[in-house]
């Protein structure tokens, strides 16, 4: 077994999700693992450091200079210099694509994103991904010599649990210097839904709503279900919902527990973006629409109809 770096992201004061898939996707790697992050909320620092890691790395923000992609991939070659691990992990998010490109350009190394899977297979580890929207799986083994840079898709691998150890942070300080444009600051817009990226229960409704004002039903179900709203393209087109809430092929990613589909036909392009959904729920009036060739559990239905009674039965079984 051999020594992995991971990346760790932090939102709000807290460790992302992905990033305790992470740990758990190094276990499978190697046997010593090094986490990367930046952060100054002491909340994640330690969570982060109770994930069983064998050395901690904070590469701690200045005032003033939150992110800069050129001095944070600068900081991460150096300690993979030092290191010499086999293999370096990011999360298939916004800033994990960002640094693992740089990081893998910059040292000339081998890389391949959104793994699905990994496994042992002839003495080499192999790494599944889709390609082509999709609709082919494939598998790499890498042939370079390591470290490889390799992307983990989001609600793919179990999250790590706490450990009775922890670790401390080595905080060190960026060299901004480097750093061809820098983020001074971030406003997040408060949406008061889930990320759909890190969601275990997605609903998502189709063309068949008819308006944003009935996008109200799917929400009412999801507050009751703890889950993310999503769409189709053809809804959002229609411009039922935002952008930010399109899965498929030309929107969002997306791996959850659980995936309802409600008055979506299952095209090819948003199949695509929620094949790797471990339960499919298709909720349609129409008996041939492609969605039912592809979910675990369908009902022909009207989701007007359906969605509210779902929403009536699950309130009332949590109020028991």
């Amino acid at each position: 077994m051999g020594k992995i770096i991971i990346y760790l992201e932090a939102k709000d004061n807290e460790l992302k999700k992905v990033s305790r898939e992470l740990a758990t996707a190094a276990g499978q790697l190697g046997d010593e693992v090094i986490g990367v992050m930046s952060t100054q909320a002491s909340e994640a620092i330690a969570a982060a450091g109770e994930l069983g890691l064998n050395r901690l790395v904070n590469l701690v923000p200045e005032d003033g200079k939150l992110y800069a992609a050129q001095a944070y991939a600068a900081e991460l070659r150096k300690l993979a210099e030092a290191e010499k691990p086999d293999y370096i992990l990011f999360g298939q998010t916004p800033l994990g694509r960002d640094l693992a490109a740089r990081v893998a350009a910059a040292m000339k190394l081998a890389f391949v994103n959104d793994v699905t899977a990994i496994e042992d297979k002839d003495d080499a580890k192999l790494f599944t991904k889709p390609l082509y929207a999709g609709k082919v799986i494939s598998q790499f083994r890498f042939l370079a010599e390591p470290p490889c840079v390799v992307t983990i898709r989001p609600n793919i691998f179990a999250p790590a649990e706490a450990q009775d150890t922890s670790v401390g942070a080595e905080t060190v300080s960026p060299d901004f210097s480097v750093a061809k444009s820098i983020i001074t600051s971030l406003e997040m817009r408060e949406t008061g839904m889930i990320d759909l990226k890190e969601a275990d229960i997605i609903i998502s409704g189709g063309r068949p709503l008819g308006s944003a004002e009935n996008f109200r039903i799917l929400k009412e179900c999801a507050s009751v279900l703890g889950a993310a709203v999503g769409a189709s393209r053809a809804a959002v087109d229609a411009g039922f919902a935002a952008h930010a809430m399109q899965v498929g092929q030309t929107g969002k990613t997306v791996s959850p527990r659980l995936y309802i589909a409600c008055g979506i036909s299952g095209s090819v392009q948003h199949f695509a973006g929620m094949k790797t959904a471990k339960v499919v729920v298709a909720v349609n009036n129409d008996p041939d629409a492609p969605i039912f060739q592809k979910c675990d559990y369908g009902l022909r239905g009207d989701l007007f109809e359906v969605v509210p009674a779902l929403t009536r039965a699950l309130g009332s079984a949590q109020a028991k």
